[in-house]
């Protein structure tokens, strides 16, 4: 029987090790400097004991229940949000009669590489905002629209690593506003 510490690293072994990297950001357990640095050993690694080594502090996000769904419903007199310290489920349902969908995903943890987000506005009083980290990248070409509006401009390209948030739905009326920030504690000086 072959040690798995000397067993060659497959992609999905990386994939796992960024995983749990990315939910020790969202945890607060490192930082962002931190998190590139060995992020840059687990796509270096070779073997599945290297990228041991780089998680063995820190916890695994599967020992989490996450729910598949985050539901998330204005009905039509009322506004809700998804913001603070959470974990994001691999899909999300947003349906927005009147009023605000607000869901923040800069304190949130991401273990999954891809999210789905299903989004519903019927209302012109009714609007989506998604505040997402610098770096990740919204896909909104498969939200269908009659009079609402998908506003998702971008200021940079996405991270190779980045999470990819796929979005889908109709919007009947009202408007989808995305906005990206940089992560708390990155200093800017140090991106130019």
């Amino acid at each position: 029987m072959t040690d798995r510490a000397r067993l060659r690293a497959g992609d999905s072994d990386r994939d796992r090790v960024a995983r749990i990297l990315r939910f020790a950001v969202g945890d607060g357990r490192i930082g962002t400097e931190e998190l590139n640095d060995r992020l840059d050993r687990a796509y270096a690694a070779q073997t599945c004991g290297e990228l041991d080594g780089i998680v063995a502090d820190l916890p695994d996000p599967d020992r989490f229940e996450v729910p598949e769904v985050l539901r998330l419903s204005t009905g039509w007199a009322r506004s809700v949000k998804q913001v603070g310290h959470w974990v994001v489920p691999p899909r999300i349902e947003v349906a927005c009669g009147w009023g605000t969908v607000r869901i923040n995903f800069m304190r949130a943890t991401c273990p999954h590489r891809e999210v789905s987000m299903d989004v519903r506005c019927d209302s012109l009083f009714g609007d989506i905002w998604i505040v997402v980290p610098r770096g990740w990248w919204v896909r909104t070409d498969e939200v269908t629209t009659r009079s609402g509006h998908v506003h998702n401009k971008p200021p940079e390209p996405p991270a190779q690593d980045g999470v990819v948030l796929r979005m889908t739905g109709h919007l009947d009326s009202g408007d989808v506003w995305i906005r990206y920030r940089r992560p708390p504690g990155t200093n800017v000086a140090s991106r130019a």
